[in-house]
């Protein structure tokens, strides 16, 4: 696949099936985070992988799913959750530029992940400090994201933006996603 077929296809995906998310895949996913950009070269960003099915469990109560869709329809049930987690971590002292550290790992993730069919859902809305206490993140340290993995269970397709500008994305009667995104002269000027 080429690399806009890939961004068409990595999408965000909130149900998937239980096949486990192989450790080759993650550890690809993070050997390509582990040596992509960073700013300054300071590599703030640690890495922890929840793989095992008690932790993946564990995991679950801890994090919000689709704060734009009713739970009910945004949120997986049992037998539609992730298989896998990857909690990014910003070391205490990182400079300020980290964040942007934090975008271009979390990309790195979903798109390695969806070169293997693996979807993926980054979430910021996490309780933080229990996932720090039950996954031994050190206190000074700040846990910036949660990205779920899984093969999904539903399809996620890009849609032209509706005339009145909404953006929020929505769902059919199978559950599937549609992802309204703004044309392309919209967003970009050349000069």
């Amino acid at each position: 696949m080429d690399l806009h077929e890939l961004y068409v296809g990595c999408r965000t995906y909130r149900r998937f099936t239980q096949e486990p998310v192989g450790e080759e895949i993650v550890r690809e996913a993070l050997e390509n985070a582990r040596i992509g950009s960073s700013g300054k070269n300071a590599q703030p960003l640690r890495y922890v992988a929840v793989t095992s099915p008690e932790a993946v469990r564990d995991m679950q109560p801890l994090v919000k799913w689709a704060a734009a869709l009713p739970p009910e329809i945004g949120t997986p049930k049992e037998g539609e959750q992730p298989t896998a987690f990857i909690l990014v971590v910003k070391k205490a002292g990182a400079i300020a530029f980290s964040d942007v550290d934090v975008g271009i790992a979390a990309n790195i993730i979903a798109t390695t992940a969806w070169t293997h069919g693996v979807g993926s859902c980054l979430m910021g809305a996490i309780n933080g400090p229990k996932i720090k206490e039950r996954f031994g993140i050190p206190e000074e340290d700040t846990l910036r994201l949660a990205i779920a993995l899984g093969y999904p269970a539903h399809s996620s397709t890009i849609v032209d933006m509706p005339a009145d500008g909404a953006f929020d994305y929505y769902v059919d009667e199978k559950r599937d996603y549609y992802v309204p995104k703004r044309a392309f002269d919209d967003v970009v000027r050349f000069a």
